[in-house]
């Protein structure tokens, strides 16, 4: 075997030691980006989620009072006295609370089927300076009557 100088050695740990750094910054930032992403995009699936919570409760509301008119507008106080003020009045606080303050939502009736409709601002995930989402639910508030031959 030949003996190695301690000369020719010199300086190649150091070199190893600098480029497993660069190796491990580089995979680091990678992932730290890869989380940034992961945290964006469960916003907007929580806020997409939330969205239809308040479709579906709305459309139970509007089935459980199936006589009132869910098409007006919304009023700015609550109403306990009137189910379907308060329902409008939940719904519009709901959206807000829930989705921020640009968010809004409407309720309208064609024939006998309902379109609840709500939109919001999903900016922080698109990366875009304004983009608007939605989420819309169309269902029947009652039955069919059965028609007899």
């Amino acid at each position: 075997m030949r003996g190695r100088s301690k000369v020719a050695q010199e300086g190649t740990t150091l070199i190893e030691v600098l480029v497993a750094l660069l190796i491990l910054t580089v995979g680091l930032l990678g992932a730290a980006a890869f989380q940034l992403n992961a945290l964006k995009y469960t916003d907007s699936s929580r806020m997409t989620s939330q969205a239809s919570f308040i479709a579906y409760d709305m459309m139970d509301r509007i089935r459980a009072n199936s006589g009132a008119d869910y098409t007006g507008t919304p009023p700015t106080a609550p109403n306990l006295s009137v189910a379907r003020d308060q329902d409008l009045y939940d719904f519009t606080t709901n959206i807000v609370d829930s989705l921020g303050a640009t968010a809004t939502g409407s309720v309208k009736l064609d024939k006998r089927d309902y379109t609840i409709t709500i939109t919001w601002d999903d900016s922080r995930a698109a990366n875009v300076a304004d983009t608007r989402r939605s989420f819309v639910l169309v269902s029947r508030a009652s039955i069919d009557p059965v028609a007899t031959p």
